[in-house]
């Protein structure tokens, strides 16, 4: 019989895990992580919204990051969101001409984010999306979801995934206000709960 090693990886007991931040606070955010367009460009779109717990309240400390496909659907692979001084390491920000598709937005003291980016084209069978991971206090992990835009109520109708949540929909749909600028809060529990996703 071949020996079993207690510290290989399908014998080791699981750590016990920690709930995040709100240390994050302190390094993770970046001046301009809100611009994920280069600023001026004229088709840009401005989401916004509260990231709220399971009674309502507004969460001050949370932090929400976006990822998003050019306008023709096709990913980014630019990079240039956080440069560095490669003399100095100092943050040089971002540099304003390319367009990452990624952002990383701290809510404010009333708990609101907003970020300015480019409408995301559609990819594969699914309407177009944008990508979106929160971090808050008193979470385990850190949690998945997806804002869809209105507009095209055809594309809406037939995503795959909009289609299984059911009535839990309406969650996921980021509110049109008017002048390219859309309304997406982020509930975290509770009524109104937004629809989180598992990746494995």
């Amino acid at each position: 019989m071949p020996k079993i090693d207690p510290r290989s990886p399908e014998h080791v007991l699981p750590t016990p895990s920690h709930t995040v931040g709100p240390f994050y606070g302190h390094a993770l955010p970046f001046r301009g992580g809100e611009d994920v367009a280069p600023l001026g460009h004229p088709d840009t779109i401005t989401v916004h919204g509260y990231v709220l717990d399971g009674e309502g309240n507004p969460l001050p400390d949370a932090l929400v990051e976006l990822w998003g496909p050019r306008p023709d659907g096709t990913v980014p692979q630019t990079g240039g969101s956080i440069r560095r001084d490669p003399a100095t390491g100092g943050y040089l920000g971002r540099n304003g001409v390319e367009f990452t598709g990624w952002g990383r937005i701290q809510t404010d003291p009333d708990g609101h984010w907003y970020a300015r980016t480019l409408r995301p084209g559609a990819r594969g069978q699914s309407a177009p999306y944008l990508s979106v991971c929160v971090f808050a206090r008193g979470l385990l992990h850190h949690l998945f979801t997806r804002i869809y835009l209105p507009g095209d109520d055809t594309a809406l109708a037939a995503d795959p995934l909009l289609t299984r949540v059911g009535d839990r929909r309406d969650t996921l749909i980021a509110g049109d206000e008017g002048r390219g600028t859309h309304r997406f809060d982020i509930r975290l529990q509770g009524e109104g709960e937004t629809v989180f996703l598992e990746y494995r």
